[in-house]
């Protein structure tokens, strides 16, 4: 029996490594943009523009009504909670989403320095790597006011309904929480 536990440990220990590894690769990065000059703390009301004509990069996301759905209901959440309103006159500004998906390869475990065990696997891996933008523009010229954009691995979450719509809305408040606060 004691053997059987000696064998176990460093498996148990590659697998909690690796299951660390996965969820640092996981990490969402999100940023934000201001157009010089542009004020847009004083916005109060928004209308959204006319939706992407061009593909989202990945056949399961491409006119996928619940997937538009739970972004627009998401980002509407977000401004309300900022005290933002849907107007139905005239807007203060519109509003626009943007997604992409690409398949992008990671090549950290070939930067390390050290030496590979024979049993290391040190391949360069390929994911699935999603994007999803949120602009501010002014209305009737369509000038980009306000960008704010969220991007990291979507590897597994699209074949699992309740994992993107988790995603999508920590990707939008996230994405919102960039936005200036209101004056």
């Amino acid at each position: 029996m004691r053997s059987t536990t000696m064998r176990v440990a460093p498996l148990m220990a590659a697998l909690i490594a690796a299951s660390v590894w996965l969820g640092g690769c996981a990490t969402m990065q999100v940023n934000s943009f201001v157009e010089r000059g542009a004020d847009v703390r004083q916005f109060k009301t928004y209308q959204w523009g006319a939706p992407d004509t061009w593909a989202i990069g990945d056949p399961r996301l491409d006119n996928n009504r619940f997937f538009d759905e739970r972004v627009r209901a998401r980002v509407e959440a977000e401004l309300s909670r900022r005290g933002y309103e849907r107007a139905f006159g005239k807007p203060d500004f519109v509003l626009h989403y943007h997604a992409s998906v690409t398949q992008e390869i990671s090549s950290v475990d070939l930067d390390r320095t050290v030496t590979p065990r024979p049993d290391e696997d040190r391949r360069p891996t390929v994911y699935d790597k999603g994007t999803l933008f949120v602009d501010i523009v002014e209305p009737g010229t369509e000038r980009l006011l306000w960008r704010g954009w969220a991007e990291g691995s979507i590897d597994g979450v699209i074949d699992n309904q309740s994992v993107m719509e988790e995603q999508i809305d920590k990707a939008v408040a996230r994405i919102i929480g960039q936005l200036p606060p209101r004056s």
